[in-house]
Parts: structure tokens; C-alpha cells; sequence
């Protein structure tokens, strides 16, 4: 067991902002996390986390899978002082969102799980491949040899098998590190990859926070609250975290209303 203090960090709303699909809720404020071969269960209390994992284990992998080397009080500074009162409100409701630095295969298939989807689908069909090879998420060389047709992926199993392919052949980390332009390139170079789920790659398993992905709920947004155009912030080295503020307080802030 381990304790530690982190601020700007909810679990509920990191859990529900729609980046991540594997978390197990066990109670109000303990969650079950498997992230790289590993699990975690994690309570809140406050600002006061209490861990299963000793603090050799915190410091080499959960310490980074949580982000706590991005300077949260400077995105919060530079929110505040803007002018742009949405962007504030869903700041302020949603403030403990964090961008996890999640493993970069089980990105690519969750969000290519996700299009034309919604959450409790995604889920399910990515229990079922994890459940195929013993609870762990499947690498690309046991999605390729399974049978994919009764895990609720429709269409999506073509891409799912097309990404597998690209990593089996050309596709490297190497090659989607090299910046942001040139890894979006190559990511949309796999059928089934098209803007949208990209921008989530990039954003949720790259970790660049400047990548925007634009879905029905961020258009709405731009459409009601921006006239259609992009908001500056939008295109700033944190417009993904921003973007996930606003996504957040979208989907839930009237429901809790």
C-alpha cells in the first residue's frame, strides 16, 4: 500500500471522459485500473490517494500513467484568465481531468472500437477481447488469429485487422513520435483510421496535448458557443486537455443538474 497527494486529480471524471474503457468502479471513490500487465486500485479521499502498489511501483509506472509531469496549475492559469466563460464553466466542473499516458496499441483499437459507437458497446466489445486471452489486452498478434466476429464490432473488425497489419509491418513508435503532423499522417494511412479517431490516438496514447479530436459533441459546441469557428484556444498546445473540459461538461452537467 502507498499514499500520496495529488491535486487536480478526480477519478470519477477521468473514468468518464470517455478516454478510458477498462476502469472498474468498485465503489464511489475506488476504481480497478489494468494498464500495462499490470492492475491498480486506487481510493480518493480529497486530494489523498490510497494505492494497492508499494512506491517502487508508483514512481516506475502509475506516477507517469497518471500524468504528473504536466504542469496542471499552468493549464488552470491559462483558463482563468481568459475570456471565454464556457471554457471556464466546464473547467471548473470538470477540473480533475487528467490525460492518462495510456499504452499506445490499446488506443488504436479502443478508438477504433469507438466510432459510430457509444461507451457500454465500447466496453463490452473490449472485455470480449480481453477476455480471449485471459483478461490482459490482446497485442496485435492474438487480434489477428481471433475470431472477431462475435465481439459486437460490426464493420470496425476490418480495421481492427488492418491496424494489425500495420503494426506487424511498417508501423513503429518511432515513426508516430517524430511530431504531430507526420504522426497523424501515418495513423491515417490505416484504413479505418480516419481525422477524428487519429486525433484521439494522438491525444490519448501520443500524449499530444495539442491535438483536438472533433466529434458530434465538440461540433456541437463549436456550432452553439463559437459560431462554427474554432476557438484560439482550440488550436494551443493544450487543446486536447481543453477539449476534454468542454467534452466532459457537455455530457454531463445538465444530466447532474
Amino acid at each position: 500500500m502507498y499514499t500520496t497527494q495529488i491535486d487536480h486529480m478526480n477519478l470519477h471524471q477521468i473514468a468518464n471522459s470517455g478516454q478510458c474503457f477498462r476502469w472498474q468502479q468498485i465503489n464511489d471513490n475506488t476504481y480497478n485500473i489494468p494498464a500495462f500487465g499490470k492492475e491498480l486500485t486506487i481510493s480518493q479521499d480529497g486530494n489523498t490517494f490510497i494505492l494497492s502498489c508499494d512506491e517502487n511501483e508508483w514512481n516506475s509506472l502509475w506516477r507517469n500513467y497518471f500524468d504528473l509531469d504536466t504542469n496542471y496549475n499552468e493549464v488552470e492559469n491559462i483558463i482563468m484568465e481568459s475570456n471565454d466563460d464556457f471554457l471556464k464553466a466546464a473547467y471548473q466542473f470538470g477540473s480533475g481531468i487528467r490525460i492518462l499516458r495510456q499504452d499506445l496499441w490499446e488506443v488504436i483499437v479502443s478508438f477504433i472500437i469507438s466510432q459510430n459507437n457509444n461507451i457500454p458497446r465500447i466496453k463490452r466489445s473490449i472485455e470480449k477481447l480481453c477476455d480471449e486471452v485471459g483478461g490482459k489486452f490482446p497485442e496485435w498478434y492474438d487480434l489477428i488469429n481471433m475470431d472477431l466476429a462475435d465481439k459486437g464490432l460490426g464493420y470496425r473488425d476490418e480495421y481492427i485487422r488492418n491496424a494489425c497489419y500495420a503494426r506487424a509491418t511498417t508501423f513503429t513508435n518511432d515513426n508516430l513520435e517524430s511530431g504531430y503532423v507526420n504522426a497523424k499522417a501515418q495513423l491515417m494511412k490505416i484504413k479505418g483510421i480516419g481525422e477524428k479517431v487519429a486525433n484521439c490516438i494522438l491525444l490519448f496514447g501520443l500524449h499530444y496535448l495539442d491535438a483536438f479530436p472533433v466529434d458530434v459533441h465538440i461540433r456541437k459546441i463549436i456550432d452553439r458557443e463559437y459560431d462554427g469557428k474554432l476557438p484560439d484556444w482550440a488550436k494551443s498546445k493544450y487543446a486536447g486537455l481543453f477539449q476534454q473540459y468542454i467534452f466532459y461538461y457537455e455530457l454531463n452537467h445538465k444530466h447532474i443538474e
